[in-house]
């Protein structure tokens, strides 16, 4: 029986002549070592000329904990309304004001201010004020601390003195901004709260000449007004003046805000008190006595709560900015912290040392291939190819 030799295929011989051992990668290298070794010493010898070339950078760090303004007026708000603070205490949680703060540091208000007194526009060759607001926010990192809660400013420049001056004027700048704001919010309550004193002034003085001018019965004797109108007026009253505190409120925060939703919460919860106290208390016509004793408790209820509201405003108005306590003073660093030579020098040499290597093997697999004589006809198909695109090139 005849058999036909089949033809030897190019893929079979061009494997077996171009695999190489490890012996063989280890021989090329050795071969090699003085390119090798040569080449990492000059790329190191040129990155560290490179490194000291290079115009050195400081960092100063300052590191403060920002005040807590938010969950103290929170506090205040629901302590003004006694027990009944406690009906929507867990309705939301307050959040931590510290990321409030750093969009404040990072504001283009403090920014202004501290390209116009370092003259940043001069050290970093800027002309407009965007490009160095820019440049000023790369040089700048802020962080919140997640245990600690505490804010980090780190500021790179190439002036040690000036990085510390520029770090430690990032927490004077936000106590100057939460200063004026602080103050402008305490202003506003102080006049909100002031008009709505005056108005609930005008309408005690009505209802005390129109109670007056009702006259006393037996029937309003038998309703005890004292014991059944009290209780419903401070009710009512906490109800109108938790209202007013929803709308102050408002005027400055979303009603997305924790503050908003838990005084929304707690508007909620006086309003179906006062609607059940309604109810049980509708037991057939009331005298115009008892309607205006009422209506004067009310009055006189909501007269009270707004003078605390007032007088409290006052107080927050005559305070300075929120506090904030400084942990650590940027002092100017004595050591830089770029260009790390040492670190530059090293990636170099080794990354000059690893290509050179895989130089150095890619031709010695070159050569074994193109030394085995089954892969000569693609060798030569390779050169016209290449001719031929030289050729159309040009």
């Amino acid at each position: 029986m005849r058999t036909e030799a089949q033809p030897p295929t190019l893929t079979q011989g061009s494997i077996d002549a171009n695999e190489l051992g490890l012996i063989d990668v280890i021989v090329a290298l050795a071969q090699s070592w003085r390119l090798l070794m040569g080449g990492a010493f000059v790329a190191a010898a040129a990155a560290a000329a490179i490194s000291f070339a290079i115009p050195p950078v400081y960092t100063a760090r300052t590191l403060f904990l920002p005040p807590q303004q938010q969950q103290s007026v929170a506090a205040s708000a629901l302590a003004s309304l006694g027990a009944l603070g406690g009906l929507a205490g867990a309705a939301a949680g307050l959040k931590t004001p510290a990321d409030q703060y750093v969009a404040l540091l990072q504001s283009a208000t403090v920014q202004d201010r501290l390209i116009r007194d370092f003259k940043l526009l001069e050290v970093y060759g800027n002309e407009l004020q965007v490009d160095a607001r820019r440049e000023l926010a790369s040089n700048v990192r802020i962080a919140i601390g997640k245990k600690d809660g505490l804010i980090a400013v780190e500021v790179d420049d190439r002036s040690p003195q000036r990085a510390a001056d520029l770090a430690n004027r990032h927490v004077d700048e936000l106590r100057r901004l939460t200063s004026q704001l602080a103050l402008t919010e305490a202003q506003e309550r102080r006049q909100f709260f002031e008009q709505q004193l005056a108005q609930t002034r005008d309408r005690l003085t009505k209802a005390q000449i129109a109670l007056q001018a009702s006259g006393f019965n037996p029937g309003a004797l038998r309703a005890e007004p004292r014991a059944a109108a009290e209780g419903y007026a401070r009710l009512q009253a906490e109800l109108t003046n938790a209202e007013v505190r929803l709308q102050a409120l408002r005027k400055t925060l979303t009603d997305n805000s924790p503050e908003v939703q838990r005084q929304s919460s707690i508007v909620s919860a006086l309003r179906v008190e006062l609607s059940r106290q309604e109810t049980s208390s509708q037991t057939g016509q009331s005298s115009d006595y008892v309607g205006k004793f009422r209506e004067f408790k009310y009055q006189e209820t909501l007269f009270e709560l707004f003078s605390r509201q007032y007088e409290l405003a006052r107080l927050d108005e005559a305070k300075e900015g929120a506090l904030i306590q400084v942990v650590d003073v940027a002092a100017p660093p004595e050591r830089r912290s770029w260009p790390r030579r040492a670190l530059v020098v090293a990636v170099t040499a080794t990354s000059a040392f690893i290509g050179l290597a895989l130089i150095v093997v890619g031709r010695a697999v070159w050569r074994s291939w193109a030394a085995n004589p089954a892969n000569g006809e693609d060798l030569q198909l390779l050169t016209s190819a290449l001719s031929r695109s030289r050729s159309a090139a040009s």
